[in-house]
């Protein structure tokens, strides 16, 4: 069989490799290599850590609905317990935004719950 020279297709997956590390340090943004085992590692990361950001919302939601509570001499985890008891389904996303935003609202929830 005739030898194939790659150039054309080489090149062009060679420069969207490297585009795709625009802005890395050292051998990464310049070797082929270093750049696609990079790219591969950023990949499972960014995989991994939008499992973990809904993670930290959630915590920072229970601070602030804590936060909240605090000031009403009432403890998280019996205002929780009382909203479960009770039917409420408001979840700790709309909570903690009504105790950060809307606080007089939140001070309603929190009597008719208590």
């Amino acid at each position: 069989m005739t030898r194939v020279k790659k150039a054309v297709n080489a090149l062009k997956t060679r420069r969207n490799v490297l585009r795709k590390v625009k802005g890395y340090r050292f051998g990464r943004s310049k070797k082929e290599r270093q750049a696609e085992e990079a790219i591969f590692h950023a990949g499972s990361y960014a995989f991994a850590h939008r499992r973990d950001k809904k993670n930290d919302f959630r915590k920072l939601w229970t601070v602030r609905i804590n936060a909240a509570l605090q000031k009403q001499e009432l403890s998280y985890s019996t205002f929780m317990g009382n909203l479960k008891k009770k039917g409420v389904m408001i979840d700790r996303k709309i909570l903690a935004t009504l105790a950060e935003k809307h606080p007089e609202t939140f001070k309603r929830v929190v009597s008719k719950i208590s």
